[in-house]
């Protein structure tokens, strides 16, 4: 039996922080913060990490904070958690909320656990499709709540689409002239362009 790659506990908490980002979605959810309000933090928080960033790869600034934040493969690269911010920024500010937040809870909460579960694979195998399936699920869980409401069926079918999407954008890791797409930049934009395509091309809701 090939041996299995086991899960570190940092990793564990790893993936702990990155659930953690759910929190800025829920602020809205919960009425703690309005959509306006959200989007001047989101705005406020993609500023602040992109100071940390270029402290870190252009001043050379070497904070513990750091060694929580990032990986050792990003030390020349942007760190996963600014691309984590910057794609949620993104969908806020573009998208009406029933599109947004579906989008960023999918990459708080379903990337995740595809992460851990994916950790536990045979060395050298692929993704697998129980990942994948677990990655959808999640998925299609955070996002029905926010989309049937507005559009009944549609917002079902919207959702699926957005699940489909996310869980395309984690599974593949796509390479533009030669650099890997981080699925933290790739599973916000890929659900919510999904999404806003099924109700757009229905007419069942507005997008933006």
């Amino acid at each position: 039996m090939s041996p299995r790659i086991s899960v570190p506990k940092s990793e564990v908490k790893r993936r702990l922080v990155h659930a953690s980002g759910a929190a800025l979605p829920f602020g809205y959810v919960l009425d703690i913060v309005s959509w306006a309000q959200l989007r001047y933090l989101m705005v406020f928080l993609t500023v602040v990490v992109a100071v940390l960033e270029f402290l870190r790869l252009r001043v050379g600034l070497d904070w513990a904070i750091y060694d929580e934040l990032t990986r050792s493969y990003e030390q020349t690269n942007l760190a996963g958690y600014a691309l984590y911010i910057f794609s949620m920024t993104a969908v806020v500010l573009v998208f009406e909320p029933y599109v947004a937040v579906p989008g960023m809870l999918m990459l708080a909460l379903g990337d995740p656990v595809s992460g851990l579960l994916g950790r536990t694979r045979e060395a050298g195998e692929p993704k697998r499709l129980g990942t994948l399936a677990a990655m959808f699920i999640v998925c299609l869980a955070v996002s029905v709540p926010f989309l049937l409401p507005v559009a009944g069926t549609i917002g079902v079918v919207a959702a699926v689409a957005g699940s489909v999407g996310a869980t395309i954008a984690d599974g593949m890791k796509p390479v533009i002239r030669g650099s890997v797409i981080d699925d933290n930049a790739s599973i916000p934009p890929a659900a919510c362009l999904a999404i806003a395509a099924v109700l757009a091309a229905t007419g069942a809701a507005a997008v933006t």
